[in-house]
């Protein structure tokens, strides 16, 4: 007889592993269970063993960054928006640095890797009304642009969520997109208008 799988139950496991990551406790099935009052068999029941757990920790940052995704709402200045949710894109890896750092492992598939996918679509949107709006050159890819932007920001976090740097790093974040976005064929002062809003929202 199948075990009814419980939708809490499974949120509950997956904040608790992320807990364990943040506090750097070493994750197995007991300990995983240590004081919740439910068996190993949860896991099984819920993600089929520990490499399924690890698989919904994957989807669970992506999950999140989209959830922060959402809340930047569009507005007619499209290098804003799009400089905005690279300034989302770090504030969630910030907020959430071991599920920042489980997002990119890939020992383990995502459980839905067209929702992961989803979340650089934002960026792409993002880009394409900018070419649109004649900000960006005709011939520029909206991918393309989307995908650089993601790298500014995901090399910025990297180096401070888990790495060396001081946080004072991603201050040069809106150098960076100003430059990629100029480039990309946007009026320079204009261009540095609509990063600093979107970087430091009102």
């Amino acid at each position: 007889m199948a075990r009814t799988k419980d939708p809490a139950v499974r949120t509950l496991l997956v904040e608790r592993a992320a807990h364990m990551l943040r506090t750097r406790e070493p994750i197995t099935l007991r300990s995983l269970v240590a004081g919740t009052g439910m068996s190993t068999m949860a896991v099984y029941t819920h993600f089929d063993g520990m490499d399924g757990l690890w698989k919904a920790l994957r989807q669970e940052g992506f999950t999140r960054l989209a959830a922060r995704f959402t809340l930047i709402t569009p507005t007619d200045d499209p290098v804003r928006d799009l400089t905005a949710l690279v300034a989302a894109y770090l504030r969630n890896a910030l907020e959430h640095p071991d599920l920042y750092r489980v997002m990119f492992d890939e020992t383990f598939a995502l459980e839905d890797l067209t929702a992961a996918d989803a979340t650089l679509e934002h960026l792409v949107q993002a880009a394409a009304r900018a070419r649109a709006t004649k900000r960006f050159h005709p011939d520029t890819v909206p991918l393309d642009l989307a995908t650089q932007s993601w790298i500014i920001g995901h090399g910025l976090v990297s180096l401070v969520a888990n790495g060396p740097l001081p946080p004072t790093t991603l201050d040069h974040g809106p150098f960076l997109l100003t430059s990629l976005f100029t480039g990309a064929g946007d009026h320079p002062d204009r261009c540095r208008a609509s990063v600093d809003q979107g970087w430091h929202p009102a």
